[in-house]
């Protein structure tokens, strides 16, 4: 039961991009994103993209900072993961 944040390592938009995921729920991460002060748009089917400098913040809140592989694992682990075939649907 966590929130879960990876290392920025996703260029776009001129910056360095992290994942911020549940490993519980979705009403989990959307309430953590709201209170972290993350967009709606900044949410991607079963993760919100975050800009690098709002790591720390979001560890400090709370999120425990994995490695990516770690944190698809753990999402996979909790069935929330989104397959990328369901993306286009």
């Amino acid at each position: 039961m966590a929130i879960l944040v990876d290392d920025p390592l996703w260029p776009a938009h001129g910056r360095m991009w992290a994942h911020l995921v549940s490993d519980t729920s979705l009403d989990e991460l959307h309430e953590f994103a709201r209170r972290a002060g993350i967009p709606e748009r900044g949410f991607d089917h079963d993760h919100y993209d975050v800009p690098e400098e709002r790591v720390p913040s979001l560890v400090a809140m709370g999120a425990e900072h994995v490695p990516p592989k770690e944190l698809v694992r753990r999402l996979i682990a909790s069935g929330l993961r989104v397959k990328e075939r369901d993306r286009r649907h």
